[in-house]
């Protein structure tokens, strides 16, 4: 497994309480980073995980916040940085999805799974990047999917579809934005992954993806040593192709 050294970072994952962001952050804590564990309901399962995370030997806090309001990021992140001190790893996880078919979808369920998957990621990242950029270092990794890179298309989960492109998207123009900083902005973009609730006809090898090999593609982009690939985006889908929706 990549073993990058996080010793002295801060790694802040958000909608780390469970899943795959518990995954997360729990690999940055065994690679020696300080860990922000975020939730917005789950706070037994975020201090569960926050735990886990000081019993491999470092800091970890749990905090709460509405990750579409700006307010409320800025409060969570002030909180950090008072407990931990400033974000040099952010891994913008949150995000909602819609599988009915986009007639049955009211605007307020669009709302939410646009806001969470897409403005969450603009704000969080925004506010990351001043303290990054004086630093000179950060990593900034967004969870998108695999469909985005491709732009297939399926009659369900419109909006679900629409934000992760659209965070493939920011995750290059923000990566463009920032190759002067000592930044790097990338994706991983999973399939379906063993959290999942239900497991697909069309899913390839047979398998769910693993937390384990997203992780493997996490840790790569913090790694010091990928300093140079930021714009970049990596389907963990075990070759799955878009005909197959």
């Amino acid at each position: 497994m990549i073993r990058p050294d996080c010793e002295g970072r801060v790694a802040l994952v958000t909608g780390s309480a469970r899943g795959i962001g518990r995954a997360f952050a729990l690999a940055l804590a065994d690679a020696g980073a300080d860990v922000a564990v975020h939730y917005r309901t789950s706070e037994r399962a975020a201090e569960e995980t926050a735990e886990a995370a000081r019993e491999r030997g470092v800091d970890a806090i749990a905090v709460d916040g509405d990750v579409t309001d700006p307010d409320a990021v800025d409060v969570m992140f002030h909180r950090v940085e008072d407990d931990l001190g400033p974000v040099d790893v952010l891994v913008n996880n949150v995000g909602a999805f819609a599988p009915e078919h986009w007639a049955e979808i009211d605007v307020d369920t669009w709302r939410r799974v646009m806001e969470t998957n897409l403005t969450a990621t603009m704000l969080c990242s925004r506010r990351a990047l001043g303290p990054m950029r004086e630093e000179g270092w950060g990593r900034i990794v967004n969870i998108g999917y695999a469909s985005a890179e491709r732009a297939s298309v399926s009659p369900k989960n419109f909006p679900y579809f629409v934000a992760k492109t659209g965070v493939l998207m920011f995750t290059r123009m923000l990566a463009a934005d920032t190759q002067h900083d000592g930044i790097t902005v990338n994706a991983v973009s999973p399939y379906v992954v063993e959290t999942s609730e239900t497991f697909p006809e069309t899913a390839p090898r047979g398998r769910w993806a693993s937390t384990d090999d997203l992780v493997q593609a996490l840790l790569f982009f913090v790694d010091e040593g990928s300093g140079y690939v930021s714009g970049e985006n990596v389907e963990i889908d075990g070759g799955w192709l878009p005909e197959s929706v």
